[in-house]
């Protein structure tokens, strides 16, 4: 990789301004200063500085996105560029709001509808999207419902056992935890087009408010509030994986 790419992939600014960076001698690589911003070099096993401090370079990034209503979850059919904003009367994207990123090729490991809230994972990590994403893989996911009406007993063993919803097909079983007449937990293993909501539509309910709580193994955090977002851990990362 050059030299002046992985500066900028390490968040230090764009190409122009990694390379006045790079004339200023502030640079290292092994040990030697050097003012080549062309220069090859090895970001797995080079040891890169910038005034003599170490820099960390990941091929690829994990962000847990708490996604607020109003965001758009699809992949960006362009990527906007480090500072640059968000042209007048276009919708934000949810990769937008990953500002931290060292990185222009993020996307949404999977979709929320735009009125949807809660855990959706950003990376750039195609592979892993993949496998987590793939109808094989029956990767679990969860929701906190409300709803427009009261959920019986009744209604609930129907959707848990698998509904029509008007595919080819009926929903894989899944799992309801009932919380309050109008509101509930309900766990799927599938991503069908507005899935939990036609599942509720099945028998009679609309839902009212629609958050993903869990995305297989990790739990959102709590801690984050809407638009907020953070790195996974070490711990979260190996459960995906």
């Amino acid at each position: 990789m050059r030299l002046d790419k992985y500066l900028a992939e390490c968040g230090i600014g764009t190409r122009t301004e990694v390379k006045k960076i790079i004339a200023g001698g502030r640079i290292g690589v092994n040990g030697t200063p050097v003012k080549d911003a062309g220069l090859r070099i090895d970001e797995k096993n080079d040891i890169i500085t910038l005034d003599s401090r170490p820099l960390n370079y990941s091929e690829f990034e994990y962000w847990m996105l708490n996604k607020p209503a109003g965001i758009v979850s699809a992949s960006r059919k362009y990527s906007l560029k480090r500072g640059e904003t968000i042209p007048d009367g276009e919708e934000i994207f949810a990769v937008d709001l990953i500002k931290e990123s060292a990185h222009t090729d993020l996307f949404p490991a999977g979709r929320l509808d735009k009125d949807t809230e809660g855990f959706l994972l950003i990376t750039n990590d195609g592979d892993l999207s993949h496998r987590l994403l793939s109808p094989k893989k029956h990767v679990p996911k969860t929701y906190y419902t409300e709803l427009d009406g009261e959920l019986s007993d009744e209604d609930i063993k129907k959707i848990e056992q698998g509904i029509d919803i008007g595919d080819e097909k009926p929903t894989l079983p899944c799992k309801i935890e009932s919380l309050t007449p109008t509101s509930c937990t309900i766990t799927i293993t599938e991503g069908r087009y507005h899935q939990v909501k036609r599942m509720f539509e099945a028998v009679g309910l609309t839902v009212t408010y629609l958050k993903r709580i869990s995305f297989g193994p990790i739990a959102l955090d709590e801690t984050l509030m809407p638009g907020e977002y953070r790195s996974l851990t070490k711990e979260e990362l190996e459960k995906l994986l």
